[in-house]
């Protein structure tokens, strides 16, 4: 915690004259972490890390950040599989993408592969060929009550009042 100076300068005190008891507050939060590849940076192999990741240069082979966000900038190329916290695509894609959070295709991006995420986003003009698969989170799966047993099975097999009415009719 800040404390209060006893310095002064041209004899005035540092502090405000209105709030003899006041404490600047910090405005500013810690940068970000992330690396970045240039664009005229070429990696032929597999990446993986700990931080933010910003392509602008050219990867082919595997690219692992399950934690992280990837960006591939305008001018990115990848060849690569990726798996990631959140993927942001405005280059070119040509891989399969598996997102824990979200994927966003940005209106000049492109993705040629297949794509599992929970939450997806696809900006008009955005080029995306392949399949797409939106899971739902793991939080939402642990809340919903699955039927089990018998009682799960009489559900199945016994046409409700409204079925069974309908079929008579």
């Amino acid at each position: 915690m800040l404390q209060p100076s006893e310095y002064t300068y041209n004899g005035k005190s540092n502090q405000p004259a209105s709030n003899p008891n006041f404490t600047p507050v910090k405005t500013v939060s810690a940068p970000v972490e992330q690396a970045t590849i240039g664009r005229s940076l070429v990696i032929k192999g597999e990446l993986s890390g700990a931080e933010a990741l910003y392509i602008d240069g050219r990867i082919e082979g595997k690219i692992s950040l399950p934690d992280n966000r990837v960006t591939i900038g305008r001018n990115g190329s990848v060849q690569a599989n990726i798996t990631a916290r959140e993927v942001v695509v405005m280059g070119k894609v040509s891989g399969n993408i598996e997102c824990s959070d979200r994927v966003d295709i940005r209106s000049e991006g492109s993705v040629t592969g297949d794509v599992s995420t929970v939450r997806i986003s696809v900006e008009d003009g955005a080029v995306l060929k392949g399949g797409i698969q939106v899971r739902s989170g793991e939080n939402k799966q642990h809340n919903q009550p699955q039927p089990q047993g018998k009682a799960a099975e009489s559900q199945k097999a016994e046409p409700t009042k409204a079925q069974a009415a309908a079929a008579h009719a």
